[in-house]
């Protein structure tokens, strides 16, 4: 075999082998659009993802309409890497809704005007009053 002709089967066997890859078609998701919630209903969502991780939540169980704590938590659950003030922001932006109906159960139940509670400590008032009215047995 002459030089020539070896490197030309040399330079057909790389061909016949040779990966192209090709470029990658990139896109990028959109950002998400968040809604802007009222005050009153960013503090509750702060107050309720606190009872959450303190696993304390046996009286918002109570003005649970349609399954919406069980929702909540599951979101809470799966998106615990979020930072607090992102995770706030995230669960109104899919649950809203959810948190309007508990609230709305609240009013309706205790006569407590949700628009009114501006301050965190303010849910803590209500929930340790809340608290407190249940009957204790000693067993």
């Amino acid at each position: 075999m002459t030089e020539d002709k070896k490197n030309t089967e040399e330079t057909q066997e790389k061909e016949e082998f040779e990966v192209v890859m090709p470029e990658a078609n990139r896109v990028e998701m959109p950002a998400t659009e968040f809604k802007e919630q009222p005050d009153y209903l960013k503090t509750f969502a702060n107050f309720y993802i606190s009872k959450f991780d303190e696993s304390d939540l046996e009286i918002m169980d109570v003005y649970d309409g349609n399954h919406d704590v069980i929702e909540i938590n599951t979101y809470l659950t799966n998106n615990m890497a979020f930072s607090r003030q992102n995770l706030v922001k995230h669960v109104l932006n899919i649950h809203a809704n959810r948190f309007l109906d508990m609230l709305n159960n609240i009013q309706k139940q205790t006569g407590v005007d949700p628009q009114n509670m501006k301050t965190y400590e303010d849910w803590e008032k209500w929930y340790t009053d809340r608290r407190n009215e249940i009957k204790q047995t000693l067993s």
